[in-house]
């Protein structure tokens, strides 16, 4: 790579991180808002938690480093333009995205654990596919979803336990406190 393919590959890299970082931690936030998540949501307060949960600041610090690795792995593979493969990673990368996006409303909004649970399983088995189509473009990026994943997995055996102590966790709200989805 001469010094000019690499100055304009890191430009691009970089317009692409100042855009994909601060995007990703804000829909994580935003998410996160929405669905009310956290030690504030009476409906959590009031579930069996393991013994193993961390206390609430801990999820706020992680996830915010997290999402910014999320958010500079994405930019690296969208600043592979020419890349083989490109597509198809990207395609993965945003429907691991999404679905991240959505485990907190069905979990701290809905109060959905078991579906919850079986969601944040197909995100970490589509991290791990995402890993493996983005290493070939960059391994960089790759190596950025690792703690993601080892993260997801953690959280799997958190919300795993949540089910198992919380087998009716979902009739823990009144009927009209429940949000009213599709009419």
């Amino acid at each position: 790579m001469t010094a000019k393919t690499h100055k304009a590959a890191s430009g691009s890299f970089l317009g692409w991180a100042v855009v994909m970082v601060p995007l990703v931690v804000a829909l994580g936030m935003v998410s996160g808002w929405l669905a009310n998540s956290g030690y504030d949501n009476g409906w959590f307060l009031a579930i069996e938690r393991p013994d193993i949960i961390p206390p609430g600041w801990v999820f706020g610090v992680v996830w915010t480093i997290l999402y910014i690795m999320i958010g500079l792995s994405l930019a690296m593979i969208l600043a592979a333009k020419d890349a083989p493969g490109r597509g198809g990673a990207l395609t993965l990368f945003m429907a691991q995205l999404v679905l991240n996006l959505a485990w907190s409303p069905l979990f701290f909004a809905w109060h959905q654990v078991t579906i919850a649970f079986y969601l944040i399983l197909v995100i970490l088995a589509l991290t791990i596919a995402t890993s493996f189509a983005v290493a070939p473009i960059r391994k960089a990026a790759a190596w950025l979803l690792l703690p993601y994943m080892v993260w997801l997995s953690f959280a799997s055996i958190l919300n795993y336990q949540i089910d198992q102590l919380n087998p009716n966790a979902e009739t823990l709200v009144s009927a009209a406190a429940r949000p009213q989805i599709g009419g």
